[in-house]
């Protein structure tokens, strides 16, 4: 059960994603923290509470799903907190698929980052300074030092609550309706990011931008950027301005800081380059993806070689979301006959073979990349999803167990495993993995109904019935802790 904890643990849930925004949805206000009590959340606590609010950010927004996104902004987040001033501190970092530009940290160092922000960047380091300034609030512990004990939640209800905050800078209604279906009283919060706060989250995250060998000007330069972009917003600020306000003295400061690093040449990765065009093609909500499919033509004769082949690539993924399959086909073959060792270009040729419906073609695609590049997680899941297209679910089971913590964290993952053991006429098993899936997806009551039959499968034996129990009895004490503080 989950226990029940000062309000410090909403605290040390958020701030950045919407407090201003917040309050003028739902009047929450917090005092300043002294912490009086002496009492923090504990590591146990934290963790726990990450992962809950983790859960209820999926029920409420969209989070990327898409492996090759989730590897590639774990990747500079592991490169940024291993040269954070806390290197032990667990983090995850995912992508928000919303076109506003925000970043946001909640507990348990989980970071999210907009679509909108990173498509709005125009160099990989100034993506990174967003994430290490995201970092630092968490590694200086400014959540903590935010405010006070002023009530009891318990986690369930605080994560939700976060989530719904978060939810209220998308649909100012829905955040409204859920913030009071949680709270369901009078206790009101308040809480504030002081300017202290910010002017040491710049400074420490310049610190961790250098060390991990991203340029720190680039951290004045998109501070600069958003404060000129504002003039365009009018009443419609982004978000990510309301929480994180950039003042003409803040980018004076940060730049005399960036100023005292050496001057050297910070060039873009391939992967930056590559997974922002998927972004970019993703994003586009046209129906006939129009406005990407003219931003790639006009770079196909600009800039660098790697450059034009990036514009190229992004036009294979216009052609298979337009399910243009034979096009799509001819761009992947010519990029991956003159750039073999590059992964992106070879998966995306796997994937159109996968969506043309052609799936004993995408095995054997994939079976190559899986050889080729046997650490590439975001490879394996394409490829155990056509294996369960070719009826191979022992296969895939096998590489599903065998896929690191941090994919496991993507929902679909779960969805998989829950086929595989369909396919193989395990029904309590496939149950099971489905739970977790609608857990994953914050879910509760759907997970519990999977449990359930679960319990009435055939073939059940003692271990996995005992299994199945205890995770019962976890949803079923988590939705009754959630009501209790309602």
């Amino acid at each position: 059960m989950f226990k029940r904890t000062k309000i410090s643990i909403v605290i040390c849930l958020l701030l950045l994603p919407a407090i201003q925004h917040a309050e003028e949805i739902s009047k929450i206000e917090l005092p300043d923290m002294g912490d009086s009590s002496g009492t923090l959340i504990s590591p146990a606590e934290e963790k726990e509470f990450g992962e809950e609010f983790f859960r209820s950010l999926h029920s409420q927004i969209m989070i990327s799903q898409d492996p090759e996104i989730q590897d590639y902004i774990q990747i500079i987040g592991q490169k940024l907190t291993a040269n954070s001033d806390a290197p032990s501190h667990p983090f995850h970092f995912f992508v928000v698929m919303e076109n506003d530009i925000n970043a946001f940290a909640g507990p348990g160092g989980y970071i999210g980052v907009n679509s909108g922000l990173i498509l709005m960047t125009e160099a990989e380091s100034e993506l990174a300074s967003v994430m290490a300034h995201e970092i630092s609030h968490v590694t200086q512990r400014h959540l903590f030092r935010a405010a006070e004990a002023a009530g009891r939640l318990s986690i369930p209800s605080a994560a939700g609550m976060l989530a719904a905050i978060l939810l209220g800078t998308q649909s100012p209604q829905m955040g409204q309706a859920a913030i009071m279906a949680i709270m369901g009283g009078n206790i009101q919060f308040q809480i504030n990011f002081t300017r202290e706060n910010e002017e040491e989250a710049d400074r420490v995250g310049m610190q961790t931008l250098s060390a991990s060998h991203f340029d720190p000007r680039s951290m004045p330069t998109f501070f600069e950027r958003l404060q000129q972009a504002t003039r365009y917003y009018g009443q419609a600020v982004p978000e990510f301005l309301r929480t994180h306000p950039v003042t003409v003295s803040r980018i004076s400061d940060s730049r005399g800081r960036a100023e005292t690093y050496p001057y050297k040449q910070y060039p873009d990765s391939l992967s930056y380059q590559l997974i922002k065009a998927k972004i970019k093609v993703i994003s586009d909500t046209d129906l006939n993806t129009v406005v990407a499919k003219d931003y790639f033509n006009s770079r196909l004769t600009l800039g660098t070689v790697e450059q034009r082949t990036v514009a190229k690539y992004g036009l294979g993924l216009i052609a298979l979301k337009l399910e243009k399959y034979s096009e799509a086909e001819t761009i992947f073959q010519s990029l991956t006959h003159d750039y073999p060792e590059q992964s992106h270009y070879a998966s995306a040729l796997a994937r159109t073979a996968f969506d043309s419906h052609n799936y004993a073609l995408a095995v054997n695609r994939y079976q190559k990349l899986v050889n080729q590049f046997p650490d590439n997680d975001a490879i394996k899941l394409e490829y155990i999803a056509s294996l369960l297209k070719v009826k191979n679910p022992d296969l895939a089971r096998t590489l599903l167990l065998s896929i690191s913590y941090q994919i496991q964290r993507i929902p679909v993952y779960w969805e998989l495993l829950g086929q595989a053991y369909s396919d193989l006429h395990q029904p309590a098993e496939s149950h099971r993995y489905i739970a977790e899936y609608y857990f994953a997806m914050g879910q509760t009551q759907d997970a519990i109904l999977q449990l359930k039959l679960a319990q009435s499968s055939p073939g059940l034996n003692f271990q996995l019935s005992s299994i199945l129990n205890e995770r019962l009895n976890f949803f079923y004490n988590l939705q009754a802790e959630t009501k209790r503080s309602r």
